[in-house]
């Protein structure tokens, strides 16, 4: 499998350097090295019933291409930044694919049909795109907060990859959300019309895997919101 890093915010440590948390983003002031996150290889986690490998190469995964229209919901600026761990070092991994998808804000996904039979969404790719890291080891995208369904609490799932359609070179897991947090979000339109009973993070048995660790620190920006995750991975 590849090497991977974990979430910007999360337990990141930087050797030699004064750093302070801004509103969106992280300042690194006269550092005496380059920073790197703390070594640690994040947890793998199942892909799940809904990955298809569209392979739509986009920043904005919010519109369905086939009909320009875009998923409702909050701005979600979303940077995962990809590592390769090896003998207890941490380097940038340039020209990984990452895959994001995950579910709208009434927690429908894209291009499938519901196993349990709530919808059918086949033709549509709404909230689904792949980028391919920066020498930086750097992926961004533009997407909404998601919303939820049944069983399962606040997430988006990734995968990097070494090359498009490529199965077996790749690290799979899910990115969470803080449960307060999310509270807060889903006062606001289209969330707040939602009916039913969220799943908390401690109910999500695949949370329960490591899911403390993939747990994104999110911050308000403009209209929005930013997060960053750093993704540590072995070969």
């Amino acid at each position: 499998v590849l090497p991977m890093l974990g979430v910007g915010g999360a337990g990141m440590v930087a050797s030699r350097v004064k750093a302070q948390v801004g509103v969106d983003h992280l300042v690194v002031s006269a550092p005496e090295t380059p920073w790197m996150p703390a070594c640690i290889v994040t947890p793998a986690q199942t892909e799940g019933p809904y990955f298809v490998d569209e392979k739509l190469n986009r920043v904005d995964i919010r519109p369905d291409p086939g009909t320009g229209k875009a998923s409702a919901g909050a701005p979600l600026d979303l940077e995962i930044r990809v590592y390769r761990v090896a003998n207890g070092t941490c380097t940038p991994y340039q020209n990984a694919i990452v895959d994001i998808w995950q579910c709208d804000a009434m927690g429908v996904y894209s291009d499938v049909k519901d196993t349990n039979g709530f919808f059918n969404t086949a033709g549509q790719k709404f909230l689904r795109g792949y980028q391919v890291t920066d020498a930086t080891g750097v992926a961004k995208f533009t997407t909404v907060y998601p919303g939820w369904y049944q069983g399962r609490s606040v997430h988006i799932h990734f995968k990097v990859r070494s090359s498009l359609g490529a199965r077996a070179n790749e690290f799979t897991s899910q990115l969470y959300f803080d449960d307060a947090f999310s509270d807060k979000v889903f006062t606001r339109a289209p969330y707040n019309t939602k009916t039913g009973s969220r799943t908390p993070n401690e109910r999500d048995g695949i949370y329960g895997q490591g899911g403390k660790q993939m747990t994104l620190s999110v911050a308000e920006h403009e209209a929005g919101y930013h997060a960053a995750f750093d993704n540590r991975m072995t070969e």
